[in-house]
């Protein structure tokens, strides 16, 4: 499984299989290159897109929690890996945050999506299969999040946590220590590391 990256300069790729498919891994490296719209400590790009019942829901909708947004994968076991860790936060966390996975890989179909969200338990995914919203936050893997704040401002994006290639088990939680702060009334002490896991499908 592959997919090519838009509008972005990337670190190092390392290509990886997991049965008959293949996966292409963005490794540590410099920050990412974002456009004008999708700058630090700025307001976040507002959207809209379906979940899976069908409803609309934009960003703005939930403005005075803080809000997780995180570029998802039914397939990828980065992205899986991700839900297992940041779920097990939003639990602890409760209302004051919104946990929002957006699928944008298309070859993932509707049905396969909603399949592996009920597994996970994932409180609401939104699906975005013509990765609009995946380009215009230049999102390259999954998992790849971006955390909002209450007043809207994009505050922290890139990796979950610092597992990489040659770094298997995570021993930093980038996402957890950025929404922490947050709710301490703090900026996060990291407000960008590079993301890491399988590459957004957007050709097929």
């Amino acid at each position: 499984m592959q997919g090519r990256p838009v509008a972005v300069i990337l670190p190092i790729f390392q290509m990886g299989y997991i049965g008959n498919q293949s996966f292409c891994f963005v490794m540590g490296g410099p920050p990412l290159r974002y456009n004008d719209s999708m700058q630090l400590n700025q307001p976040a790009p507002d959207f809209e897109l379906p979940d899976l019942k069908g409803n609309l829901h934009k960003l703005s909708d939930d403005r005075g929690r803080i809000v997780i947004l995180n570029f998802w994968s039914a397939e990828c076991p980065h992205s899986e890996r991700a839900d297992r860790s940041i779920m097990a936060c939003v639990v602890q966390w409760g209302k004051v945050v919104e946990f929002l996975s957006i699928a944008a890989n298309r070859n993932e179909s509707a049905q396969l999506v909603e399949e592996v969200a009920k597994t996970r338990r994932l409180p609401r995914v939104l699906l975005d299969s013509e990765h609009v919203i995946a380009d215009l936050y230049e999102a390259v893997t999954t998992p790849h999040v971006f955390v909002v704040d209450r007043a809207g401002i994009l505050r922290y994006r890139g990796a979950v946590d610092d597992v990489t290639f040659r770094h298997r088990q995570a021993t930093r939680f980038y996402l957890e220590e950025a929404v922490e702060a947050l709710l301490d009334g703090r900026f996060p002490e990291l407000q960008e590391m590079p993301a890491y896991g399988c590459t957004i499908v957007r050709e097929i």
